[in-house]
């Protein structure tokens, strides 16, 4: 069990900002600790995500970690969140204490996004990155209610598909040049949701290559906002 004072950043996946994070947020706040939702570059309300790459990601969550001046940290990432996940984790020794995927990809060093991607996958994506004037993925309503939140009411699955915002294309096209973070000899924890149906991979394959088992937790792809209860529990490891 996480001790009583921890600090988690959450850091959200693609399309999403730290709104996303904020039911789980509060929980763990009134568990007794400090938790700080991340918006990245290009993802806030109204952002330009033109020539927005991965690194400006790993960098925003860096600044975010030393400009407070963080320690014993728990670094907690969603979906493609993991990358940026992965590279802050790298750059902040000593202020990191833990690591937590949740529904989350685990980057293979050298390897894009889009590289991990089924191929078929893969070209879709590009096409919509190339087909865009900024280079950014827009959200389609489509998108949540296929694969993002299946199991909820059509007024819910609207209102999240108005939230999310473009994604900068090249957050799917950048790779990262470090090795996968259980290198680093800091606690992992790989956390996924029973009915999720959004990861190009199979969780278990996700959080094998940290030579882990998942810990399930009920819910699709955007467990965070409908069973924000069990996704706190999890993070707290309770």
């Amino acid at each position: 069990m996480s001790g009583k004072g921890s600090t988690y950043v959450l850091i959200p996946g693609a399309w999403h900002g730290g709104w996303s994070w904020r039911p789980v947020a509060e929980r763990l706040r009134a568990a007794g600790h400090r938790a700080i939702c991340l918006t990245l570059p290009g993802l806030g309300d109204g952002d330009d995500p033109t020539g927005l790459g991965l690194k400006d990601a790993v960098d925003h969550v860096v600044s975010e970690v030393e400009g407070l001046g963080l320690s014993d940290v728990t670094l907690v990432g969603h979906s493609w969140g993991g990358y940026p996940l992965t590279g802050a984790a790298h750059r902040l020794p000593g202020r990191v204490s833990k690591v937590v995927y949740y529904a989350a990809q685990v980057p293979v060093r050298g390897r894009s996004m889009v590289e991990d991607n089924p191929p078929e996958a893969a070209a879709m994506l590009r096409g919509l990155i190339d087909a865009s004037p900024t280079r950014a993925i827009p959200p389609t309503l489509q998108f949540v209610q296929g694969i993002f939140m299946q199991d909820v009411d059509e007024g819910t699955q609207r209102l999240v598909a108005d939230l999310l915002t473009p994604q900068p294309g090249d957050y799917f096209l950048d790779s990262l040049d470090v090795p996968d973070v259980s290198e680093l000899g800091i606690p992992a924890l790989y956390i996924l949701g029973e009915d999720d149906h959004a990861l190009p991979r199979p969780g278990t394959e996700f959080a094998a290559r940290l030579g882990l088992e998942p810990v399930m937790v009920p819910g699709t792809h955007e467990g965070m906002l409908t069973h924000p209860d069990e996704v706190a529990k999890a993070i707290l490891n309770d």
